[in-house]
């Protein structure tokens, strides 16, 4: 039997286990990536390991992410991040050259290597062949210090491509179709592989829009084979060398089959405040906005630019709306300064912002009070624009730009404007000018730490009865953002858990931080698909700060249950998802952990209701051992004395 494209990528990296349907394997990576949101924790947890250098082939560290310099704390980060990677032999950008998963994808992402990043938006790099995968920062720190990988095998889905895609209808909408029809929880343990006589008329930033946005399925990752397309990019990168050829076998077997005519697709969008709340259009056509921003991990490619400038070449923005764009690269916006782009975007009364993640992430340019935002990003969560009382809709570029004209949700099919190809230059401009290369051999250097660094939370062993008080009880795909809140706010004090514990569920019970504290000891109870959407660690470890011990949930996100795993937090599964009902919050519960087991039930006591829950966890007895001993961190140190 022949293997799949994502079999094949796989099979090159693995170290431990089976390639079997469900089973925990590991694998080798060659390559990470950080950002400034989660780098700061990733580089503390791989100093606590105490190595002197990395054991990857390649790590970087992209400064794209909290760039607005308002006070001391983010440019101090800024200064921490130049200073220890540099020790540790990881390249960094400096501030503004690009948003990661562009930047990567231009300079570093290779075809049949492994990419961790502590981005869920890291799958971006899918678009070249490669297993690109998202994960919490102490999985990157551990990555680094040459632990593999840990994961369960994931189905594979053949997402078989026809036709091509017509004018005015771009990459982003077929991710969106994906969305709109199997849901944001529709991908967990999977992975997309695109295939079918489609994929030749999409280029490599067109297949990275599909990929990055996989992670809003919940899907492990999403691969594209590497092909003449591919080698086509490579080329124009300078980096023709770096390029192989990865195809599935024509005996391949997949687990599931999705079709998509790109023919047959229009313009769609996501509404408030989920991105599978999916429609045409057509259908949301006539709401006023306030505000657009183009850009974004998902579309600020060079493609994206010049799509977005040649429909309001000659035009201008409406006048109730203000607009902004973040270019993804120093090469994106180079190049579209060559060709005139940005001067007519300008007078079309476009903001042009630095190149980096920006408003996506809550990081400025944030909607009025009840405003109504389109973005070309790839979430739209409640508050992560950085107005809670906001409303965020994502589109194409094509999308977004015919309705920052209007002023008003509209189908660019509905303008009389003349139709644009897009064609890739046959050299891009290279500039690593903002790149920092570390130094060659590890030295004593001290490493500037501003105060708003802190040191990680000492974590305990798990004892042999969990007790506590139900803290808060939630709903269905739960997000980070939910947990820990984005915004220009929060994201500088990430890095310092006692500061940022303040602000746990925010947006769900601002009573939540303080009541947790007072308790000291309690459970989180949930729906399905709890901790969708960011990689952030935080979400698990500012709970945990505050004395959550365990999470009680129908199902869990991947990335959030490795997080809890990593800083010893013990997810439980309930067997019977109707037993929700018998949990309320303040109820009095508790758990007997004197055993942890893998497949093991276990019964949750309700005090307050005098009744018992039978419940069981997801994890392998490698995961329970990790937890035990409380966290990763705590084991590794434990395995080296």
């Amino acid at each position: 039997m022949g293997l799949t494209v994502a079999e094949k990528l796989i099979a090159a990296s693995l170290v431990d286990g089976e390639m079997k349907k469900g089973n925990r394997i590991g694998i080798h990576i060659s390559q990470t990536l950080t950002h400034d949101v989660t780098g700061v924790m990733a580089y503390l947890e791989f100093e606590a390991i105490g190595l002197k250098r990395i054991k990857t082939d390649l790590s970087v560290s992209y400064i794209d992410h909290n760039i607005l310099q308002a006070d001391y704390k983010n440019p101090d980060d800024h200064r921490f991040l130049m200073d220890i990677t540099s020790k540790f032999g990881i390249l960094c950008t400096k501030p503004a050259s690009g948003i990661c998963h562009q930047l990567h994808l231009e300079r570093f992402a290779k075809p049949g290597k492994s990419l961790l990043g502590s981005d869920s938006h890291t799958v971006n790099a899918g678009g070249v062949g490669m297993l690109a995968i998202g994960a919490g920062g102490l999985d990157i720190a551990m990555s680094m210090a040459g632990e593999p990988f840990y994961f369960k095998m994931p189905e594979i889905i053949k997402v078989v491509l026809a036709g091509e895609l017509p004018p005015f209808v771009s990459a982003k909408n077929v991710i969106l179709e994906i969305l709109r029809r199997i849901s944001v929880k529709g991908g967990l343990n999977t992975i997309l592989e695109y295939t079918g006589p489609g994929i030749k008329s999409l280029n490599v930033t067109e297949r990275a829009t599909i990929c990055n946005m996989g992670a809003e399925v919940g899907a492990t990752t999403s691969v594209f084979p590497s092909d003449e397309i591919t080698r086509y990019w490579f080329k124009a990168q300078g980096r023709e060398h770096e390029w192989k050829p990865i195809s599935a076998d024509d005996d391949a077997v997949y687990d599931k089959v999705i079709e998509i005519n790109l023919s047959e697709l229009e313009p769609l969008i996501a509404l408030p405040h989920q991105p599978d709340n999916v429609v045409p259009v057509r259908e949301a056509a006539g709401i006023d906005i306030d505000q657009v921003m183009f850009g974004g991990c998902t579309n600020s490619s060079l493609q994206d630019v010049m799509s977005i400038a040649h429909i309001l070449k000659g035009k201008h923005v409406h006048g109730n709306v203000d607009t902004a764009l973040y270019c993804g690269s120093r090469q994106v916006m180079l190049e579209a300064i060559r060709r005139g782009v940005i001067d007519n975007l300008v007078c079309s009364g476009v903001r042009i912002m630095e190149m980096f993640c920006g408003a996506c992430n809550g990081m400025g340019f944030a909607p009025p009070t009840h405003g109504k935002s389109l973005r070309t990003g790839p979430r739209n969560f409640i508050g992560r624009c950085g107005t809670e009382c906001a409303s965020v809709y994502l589109v194409s570029p094509e999308v977004a730009a015919a309705s920052a004209i209007t002023g008003k949700i509209t189908d660019p099919r509905d303008l009389d404007l003349s139709i644009w190809k897009y064609d890739m230059p046959t050299k891009f401009i290279i500039d690593e000018s903002m790149f920092l290369r570390p130094k060659e051999s590890f030295d004593d250097t001290p490493i500037r730490r501003g105060p708003n660094i802190k040191p990680l939370p000492e974590i305990e062993a798990v004892p042999d009865q969990l007790t506590g008080k139900t803290l808060i009880k939630v709903g269905d795909d739960i997000t980070t953002d939910h947990i820990v809140p984005a915004g220009a706010h929060f994201l500088p004090i990430r890095c310092n858990i006692p500061e940022i514990s303040k602000f746990v569920f925010k947006v769900v019970d601002e009573s939540f931080p303080e009541r947790a504290k007072e308790a000291g000891s309690g459970f989180i109870v949930a729906g399905h698909n709890y901790g969708q959407g960011s990689s952030r660690e935080q979400a698990a470890l500012a709970p945990r700060y505050l004395g959550v011990r365990a999470v009680i949930a129908k199902s869990f996100a991947r990335i959030h249950l490795a997080n809890l795993v990593n800083f010893g937090l013990i997810p439980f599964i309930l067997i019977n998802e109707d037993d929700i009902d018998l949990f309320d919050q303040g109820d009095s519960l508790s758990i007997d952990t004197t055993s942890l087991k893998q497949g093991a039930q276990y019964f949750v006591h309700n005090h307050t209701k005098d009744v018992k829950v039978a419940v069981e966890t997801p994890l392998s007895q490698d995961e329970l051992d990790i937890i035990r001993v409380g966290g990763r961190l705590n084991w590794i140190k434990l395995r080296n004395n």
